[in-house]
């Protein structure tokens, strides 16, 4: 008998009258929420204005959806196209199937569209939201969950994941890969943003991170799911894409790093000129003041006199430091 082990819930979804609350799609929403919010956050302190992130989010989360339902509908073509398969469910994203290898590739399209229309650097930008994407992945993950899918091997360990049978899986005790990816994930975000306090990561060097990061647990935590995949040289395809990317991800760190030292001193271009257009207006108010407070003295008075008036100012001037000199003296 096992006395310990995490249930799974007996429904993914809530019926709220004629409208179903799916729980994959909340963890989905909530994971962008957190992202956009860190992200946002972290753009400030970078030097850029409030609200900048999630305007390029628009451009990047449907971007990031359908790169992501692409990725996994290509890669497990055999479970909407073989025979026997409705291709409708291809396109039912709340039964689950993402794939974060499109996910981000496309999300990337979107927010290069985003930042371009902007005039901000794409890099700058990926440096901002690494953080908060490996916590909403964190969170996403626990869709899974909901939907009991994505498991490991058979367990007798007293984390082991609660599996009840359905037509597509059997009852029993699984590694719950969805609980270790998310623990790796959150994991992920704290190295980024550490590493970017401590080295001044830029120019996509702390995305580069935290994707080289995600990668190494991806293929140990990959290596460990037994649902159906296609294989290469004996190792899942997701394997051998995390390998890939981690290669990707280091090259792009070290010649970065070369090419292009340090980090960006300005990532929004129109924060700087509105910092710079606060200042400007207060250096000019005082010439005024004192342009005003000059021409107070001598309005209305001839402009002979205006002169006289100077020069008899200067005069008396002349005389006190002479006055003062001989003092001293």
């Amino acid at each position: 008998m096992d006395l310990a082990y995490i249930p799974s819930p007996s429904t993914g979804v809530i019926n709220l009258g004629p409208i179903p609350l799916r729980g994959y799609a909340f963890c989905i929403i909530i994971g962008v929420f957190v992202a956009v919010w860190y992200g946002n956050k972290r753009w400030i302190a970078r030097g850029g204005t409030a609200g900048t992130v999630a305007d390029i989010a628009v451009w990047a989360v449907p971007f990031g959806l359908v790169g992501g339902r692409l990725y996994h509908v290509i890669t497990d073509y055999q479970l909407y196209f073989s025979e026997g398969e409705n291709w409708v469910d291809a396109f039912k994203i709340w039964e689950g199937g993402l794939g974060i290898w499109g996910a981000i590739a496309l999300g990337a399209v979107g927010a290069w569209i985003g930042c371009r229309r902007r005039g901000i650097p794409l890099p700058a930008y990926a440096d901002a939201i690494a953080p908060g994407i490996a916590f909403a992945q964190a969170i996403g993950r626990w869709g899974n969950w909901f939907n009991q899918e994505l498991y490991g091997k058979p367990t007798d360990l007293p984390w082991a994941l609660k599996i009840t049978e359905s037509a597509n899986r059997e009852a029993g005790l699984y590694h719950p890969t969805f609980l270790y990816e998310s623990l790796w994930c959150v994991g992920v975000a704290f190295l980024v943003i550490w590493a970017d306090r401590r080295f001044k990561l830029g120019h996509g060097r702390a995305f580069a991170l935290y994707v080289a990061a995600y990668c190494v647990g991806r293929a140990w935590i990959e290596y460990m799911r037994v649902d159906e995949a296609h294989h290469i040289l004996g190792l899942r395809l997701n394997v051998w894409t995390a390998i890939g990317v981690f290669l990707l991800a280091v090259v792009y760190m070290v010649v970065s790093a070369r090419v292009r030292p340090g980090r960006e001193e300005i990532v929004e271009p129109k924060a700087a000129k509105e910092a710079a257009d606060k200042a400007a207006p207060k250096a000019d108010g005082e010439d005024a003041d004192v342009a005003e407070a000059e021409d107070a003295v001598t309005d209305g008075l001839p402009d002979d006199r205006k002169d006289a008036d100077v020069s008899d100012g200067d005069a008396a001037h002349d005389a006190d430091n002479g006055a003062g000199s001989a003092a001293k003296g």
